[in-house]
């Protein structure tokens, strides 16, 4: 019995450890759909079956490494495609795979780039099916304390840090972000382009109440 008693406190405290360690890579995500995340019901019954099919997503890694691979410093951004509004599932409705296109920093190595595909996949859960195209693109990712700016040659993305929380209409938070996020706060989208063929569709959706900026770990 005591064997046995010790075995099972062993296993509780290797969980314990195992939970309490520190994420291996931190940074700033930043997400925009084609469709409110904050509005009245009016607008989101016109826009459940009809839009937010495509988002932007991106993430700037502070620092933090996988298996052993330095990402300090590097970007990755996925733009997403799918048949259904990504966020259905949250309103009562059954979501279907997206389709992404991943752009990867252009300065990472082989090891980074399949690592950032990695994390990406990882933090997204189920919400990507099949990435179409994965690219090495120079990705500029800033941040100037009111608005995240995220860009490459097809892919444009501009957030404003904060959101008119006007109770109007009934308006509410209808979503949450597309991928794991520690910290979330939902802000204004200015501008939320793609242009890119890999999708076999291309968007400009801008001054809309469609994103969510925040940090995150893996």
């Amino acid at each position: 019995m005591k064997k046995i008693a010790l075995t099972v406190a062993l296993s509780s405290l290797t969980i314990a450890t195992l939970a309490a360690r520190p994420a291996s890579v931190t940074g700033t995500y930043v997400e925009a759909r084609t469709a409110e995340v904050f509005a009245g019901a009016c607008v989101m019954n016109g826009e459940a079956a009809t839009t937010g099919r495509e988002a932007l997503l991106a993430w700037k890694i502070d620092r933090g490494q996988v298996n052993g691979v330095s990402l300090d410093g590097l970007a990755v951004v996925a733009a997403l495609a799918a048949d259904t509004n990504l966020g259905i599932h949250e309103i009562g409705g059954e979501s279907t795979p997206a389709r992404a296109a991943i752009y990867v920093d252009a300065r990472a190595n082989a090891a980074q780039r399949q690592a950032l595909v990695a994390m990406v996949r990882s933090l997204s859960g189920n919400l990507i099916g099949t990435v179409v195209q994965e690219t090495a693109a120079p990705i500029e990712f800033a941040d100037n304390g009111h608005v995240i700016t995220v860009s490459t040659d097809t892919v444009k993305l501009a957030v404003e840090k904060h959101l008119n929380h006007d109770p109007s209409c009934g308006n509410k938070q209808w979503f949450n972000p597309l991928t794991k996020v520690d910290h979330a706060e939902m802000g204004n989208t200015d501008r939320n382009e793609f242009s890119a063929g890999a999708l076999c569709t291309k968007w400009s959706d801008p001054n809309k109440r469609s994103s969510f900026f925040g940090t995150f770990s893996y």
